[in-house]
């Protein structure tokens, strides 16, 4: 018998309920994810809006400095929500707790997002905006020797890849990939998505609608590193990676199973599974004790990394 979802979060989730729901279309699973409730996180950390050069035009940005570190490293930073919903401010406390939990300026990134945008707009917005940060990090009195991809969900996917592209073509040097609870394998015959099918927050049906949307026409039974980079031939030469996975999740073993593609191609990886969480956790940090150290962990992970 797995652990139960955790007590508290589940009285969490029976007081302010919320899933991803995509049956009534796509402006209303984005209103919804905006109107969930959320407490204000590190409200003391300096925060600016920028916008830079995209390939198809601008591409906002929202940059935070941890306070009192000389030199900081970089993390980009791309939000989840199945490459359709979501934004900066949906994902403004988790940006808040990375720049925090890694000692980095944390560059969160407003890709194009699908329907509107299918495969590969998020992706090439995702990769131009890490070469300007890499490029630009001086302006914002920032190390570029010391960058790393970070993401949840979506953003994770959008992480791992971009760790691929810039290994593939010639840079950015990225040092570390934190990806959290990852779609990387697009195969839905891994027995977490059976098993979690009906799981809070992120249920089979929504991870079919989303992957339609951002898909396009593109055949899933076979699709390319660019949409599920654990297809990729060579897994080599990737940067050291985290990944955390949640029991309760139908993307659980899609993470643990690119965990371990990873290590059979050298590369240095941690997994974390946490038992008794449910997808988006991190949104729950520092209400749900579980999902605080869960969070934590992963975090100082990355810090290590930067700050070796």
């Amino acid at each position: 018998m797995r652990p139960p979802v955790d007590a508290i979060l589940q009285k969490v989730l029976e007081a302010v309920p919320f899933q991803l729901i995509v049956d009534r279309g796509i402006e209303e699973a984005r209103r919804r994810l905006r109107e969930l409730p959320r407490a204000p996180v590190h409200p003391e950390l300096r925060v600016e809006n920028h916008q830079i050069d995209g390939p198809a035009g601008p591409i906002p940005i929202r940059v935070y400095w941890p306070d009192d570190i000389v030199d900081p490293p970089v993390t980009m930073y791309f939000h989840g929500g199945g490459f359709a919903v979501g934004d900066l401010d949906t994902h403004d406390g988790t940006a808040r707790n990375h720049a925090v939990g890694a000692g980095a300026v944390v560059v969160s990134v407003d890709y194009r997002l699908a329907p509107e945008h299918p495969y590969p707009a998020a992706v090439d917005d995702a990769l131009a905006a890490t070469r300007w940060v890499a490029a630009h990090a001086d302006s914002f009195g920032a190390d570029a020797s010391r960058l790393a991809v970070a993401g949840d969900s979506a953003g994770g996917t959008l992480s791992a890849v971009v760790a691929q592209l810039a290994r593939d073509n010639g840079g950015p040097p990225i040092v570390f990939q934190l990806l959290w609870y990852p779609s990387t394998m697009w195969d839905n015959s891994l027995p977490s998505f059976a098993e979690n099918a009906d799981a809070p927050i992120l249920d089979r049906a929504a991870i079919d609608a989303f992957s339609r949307w951002y898909a396009g026409d593109i055949d899933l039974t076979d699709p390319p590193a660019g949409l599920a980079p654990g297809r990729a031939a060579d897994l080599a030469g990737l940067p050291p990676a985290y990944i955390a996975v949640a029991g309760h999740d139908p993307l659980r073993d899609d993470g643990a199973r690119y965990a371990e593609l990873l290590a059979a191609a050298g590369v240095t990886v941690e997994l974390h599974q946490a038992d008794t969480l449910v997808h988006g956790y991190l949104g729950y940090a520092g209400v749900v004790p579980a999902a605080t150290a869960a969070t934590e962990r992963g975090l100082a992970a990355l810090r290590a990394a930067l700050h070796a």
